[in-house]
């Protein structure tokens, strides 16, 4: 390694994995629960074609993509470096309004800058010039973060409908223990995304790169390569179906966890990659069964539809990885 490294230093770097998986997570909760309180707004607003929940909820997803971006390259990094990057989050915080959505994120954001810049320092002065040059472009990012948050701290929230609206029957069907199961489902998809996430990276590391036949050498490729590109694939499909679960949830007025559910765990090699990633879309496919039929049950059809289309996706992910296990 042309970078001489210590624990410590691989440690500050997971720090800023476990900042940037949090805020990730923060962000796309917060886009899906602009549904519910779009649904909360004085009726003046069905008059707009667009409020400031629209406005708010474009970038908050856009900033949710960009942050699990630069978890990725940090990963890809520690891995670089011959450390072993974290699947730990620090604790997401929603919020219940735009401005709290805009005040966390100020904070998270300044949190970060401040971590940022003592991670540049420390690269510069162990030579570590292309972790220093990472950071510097994903600071540049968060502090345009910051700023567009700063925009909305002091914003007053639309009204909501001051009368209390009586819950009408069909919705009695949304109870705590209902709400409890989608949130298994929220909490599978997190932690699949961390999970892809880290084994995608990790195929970059030196030791899982190496070509060891002819014909690895000729297409400049090995499993552990076309692993990693199948896993950035379906990343992204996880990334939807939380939007999509968290959005129904929030809708009919619960709130999501922001906890993975079970562990991300990430194997040593392509192979262990497979089988875990194999597993993982089996429970997932075997609870969203199990809540497609109580949706059935409960004569929730928007949810049963839902989770029908997105267990299609997820079989389709159990038969590629169960490809390269037989």
């Amino acid at each position: 390694m042309s970078v001489k490294t210590t624990a410590e230093y691989v440690n500050l770097l997971n720090q800023a994995v476990s900042r940037e998986i949090q805020v990730s997570i923060q962000y796309i909760l917060q886009h899906a629960k602009m549904e519910k309180l779009l649904r909360r707004i004085i009726p003046e607003n069905i008059l707009l074609d667009k409020t400031t929940y629209d406005a708010v909820g474009k970038f908050l997803k856009e900033f949710a993509i960009q942050e699990m971006k630069h978890a990725a390259a940090i990963m890809e990094r520690i891995y670089y470096l011959g450390g072993s990057a974290t699947t730990k989050a620090d604790k997401p915080k929603i919020g219940d309004n735009l401005s709290e959505f805009a005040k966390n994120g100020v904070k998270a954001e300044e949190e970060a800058l401040i971590l940022y810049r003592k991670i540049i320092e420390a690269a510069g002065k162990i030579g570590d010039w292309e972790t220093r040059e990472i950071f510097e472009k994903i600071y540049s990012e968060e502090e345009q973060h910051f700023f567009k948050f700063q925009e909305y701290t002091g914003m007053r929230d639309e009204v909501e409908t001051s009368e209390a609206v009586p819950m009408s029957e069909w919705r009695k069907i949304f109870t705590s223990d209902y709400f409890a199961l989608l949130n298994k489902a929220v909490a599978s998809e997190i932690s699949a995304i961390i999970q892809y996430t880290n084994q995608h990276e990790k195929a970059s590391y030196l030791a899982l790169r190496v070509k060891n036949t002819p014909l690895e050498v000729i297409t400049e490729s090995n499993k552990a390569k076309v692993v990693s590109e199948l896993l950035k694939k379906i990343f992204m499909a996880e990334m939807e179906h939380l939007e999509k679960i968290s959005e129904r949830i929030y809708l009919l007025e619960g709130e999501a966890v922001f906890t993975p559910d079970p562990l991300p765990q990430v194997g040593e090699d392509a192979d262990a990659f497979l089988k875990l990633d194999h597993e993982a879309e089996n429970n997932a496919i075997v609870l969203y069964r199990k809540i497609i039929e109580e949706a059935m049950k409960r004569g929730d059809t928007a949810t049963r539809r839902m989770f029908e289309d997105i267990v299609m996706q997820e079989e389709e992910h159990y038969w590629n990885f169960d490809d390269f296990l037989k």
